[in-house]
């Protein structure tokens, strides 16, 4: 990447802003150094700035937006994280958000002002054009994580009677058009969606030829309440570029781009990643209390766990007072299983998401599974009883912990696979409480399949 400003390289070789740069933006902003500032941050791409922002501190946030002024790039506010977002809707003046609000598209300019407060919110809209006003007011009406939330009310549509001459007059002459679309959209008198064109066939054919001759039926249209994670499949699933959304009766009303879906897919990637790892929602940017919120409660859950595997070896005290050995090894298989669980489950996990997992092949993937940890439980039953022989002198140790290794391995292959597919019959999410479940049944089964087969064969 090249030097910006005073030498300061921006960007160092992954594409990732460089400390010096975010410290000399930090120097001239404590310097109150306006012409520097701006300087320095006036070749920065929208999603560098946003990036930028995060990596000040609270303080220095606002004073960034307030020095930039006019030159600040407001495209940067969308890519913001959900935290520092807020933060920042709270700190700036109403006025200069409105003012970010009619320089954006609507599913931009919804992305900021939806958290806010129902007042805050109409304020900031009666300082927007009305046209946008409506169209804000509308979407906010849908619910969260819906189509009508990503999607933007700025479209092109003709009537199909329509020449491609008119088409491409209309598209040079009309002001209130997207600054950029890949689709034309044909609707009714009704305003029903009847059919699309690329852009690219409307500039192929002459201008005499009429829309309705090459015009394409939609294979995709989408509902306003239609779950967001359900287009960012299909869009994944059938290649698509954009799409229609319609209302309830069924007129068109937005459009949703391969953009708007591109940020929907790493969210729910995002999300199911925390989830696994019991942290919720959290964010890099969060404050200390809100992270350690989003914590605690799944590390109570795991508490409860794992005294519920203690419990378990409690009730073989007397056979470990007999054979320290036990005590030595016993964490090994719990261990094994539970790691061996995760990888299934993470797995099993990310297929349902994508659905590349249900009903249809899930026995084939129960028995894939089942045969996998099978496999690895002989494998690792023989090194381990190799070891616990060679350690401890003791060949029915061996082969004790060696049934345990395979008995715990194919529990972790079921649980991990039977577990998510249970909660997602259910309709809950088995990225959230999966872990808690895998990790419980392998360490479960393993210290009673160690320590019942022990009692049973040594004591």
């Amino acid at each position: 990447m090249s030097d910006n400003a005073e030498n300061v390289l921006v960007h160092d070789e992954d594409g990732v802003l460089t400390g010096d740069f975010v410290r000399a933006v930090s120097t001239a902003l404590a310097a109150d150094d306006q012409k520097n500032a701006r300087k320095l941050t006036r070749d920065l791409h929208a999603a560098d700035l946003a990036d930028l922002i995060e990596q000040l501190r609270r303080d220095e946030r606002v004073d960034l937006i307030d020095k930039l002024g006019r030159t600040f790039d407001v495209e940067s506010l969308p890519e913001l994280d959900e935290g520092v977002r807020d933060e920042l809707m709270e700190a700036l003046p109403n006025q200069v958000i409105a003012s970010a609000v009619r320089k954006l598209e609507t599913d931009d300019a919804l992305y900021l002002i939806e958290d806010m407060d129902e007042e805050d919110q109409d304020e900031i809209l009666s300082k927007v054009p009305s046209a946008d006003r409506v169209a804000l007011k509308r979407a906010l009406d849908y619910p969260e994580d819906t189509a009508g939330r990503i999607m933007q009310t700025e479209f092109v549509a003709v009537p199909s009677f329509w020449s491609v001459g008119q088409t491409i007059d209309y598209m040079r002459l009309e002001d209130e058009l997207p600054e950029d679309f890949a689709e034309i959209y044909v609707v009714d008198p009704a305003f029903h969606t009847v059919g699309f064109i690329p852009v690219s066939h409307v500039l192929r054919n002459s201008r005499e030829t009429l829309i309705q001759d090459i015009m394409a039926e939609h294979q995709n249209i989408f509902n306003v309440t239609d779950d967001q994670a359900d287009v960012a499949y299909k869009f994944e699933q059938y290649n698509l570029v954009s799409a229609a959304v319609v209302d309830d009766d069924n007129r068109l009303v937005g459009s949703i781009t391969i953009d708007d879906i591109v940020d929907v897919i790493q969210e729910e990637a995002e999300e199911d990643i925390l989830r696994l790892g019991g942290v919720g929602d959290e964010e890099i940017t969060g404050s200390v209390w809100a992270t350690t919120k989003s914590r605690v409660l799944w590390l109570l859950v795991n508490l409860g766990t794992a005294i519920l595997a203690s419990w378990v070896i409690s009730l073989f005290d007397a056979t470990i007072e007999q054979m320290v050995a036990l005590a030595v090894l016993m964490p090994i298989v719990a261990s094994m299983g539970g790691n061996a669980g995760t990888q299934t489950m993470t797995v099993a996990v990310r297929a349902i998401a994508t659905r590349d997992l249900g009903p249809v092949n899930a026995l084939r993937v129960i028995f894939r599974e089942s045969s996998v940890g099978l496999i690895n439980g002989g494998l690792f039953a023989v090194i381990m009883g190799l070891f616990a022989w060679w350690w401890f002198g003791s060949d029915g140790l061996g082969l004790v912990i060696g049934a345990a290794m395979v008995i715990n391995m194919i529990a972790a292959a079921l649980a991990g696979i039977l577990i998510p597919l249970g909660l997602d019959h259910y309709d809950i999410d088995p990225a959230v409480a999966s872990a808690v479940f895998v990790t419980t049944v392998t360490d479960v089964v393993g210290f009673f399949a160690f320590l019942g087969l022990a009692a049973a064969w040594l004591i």
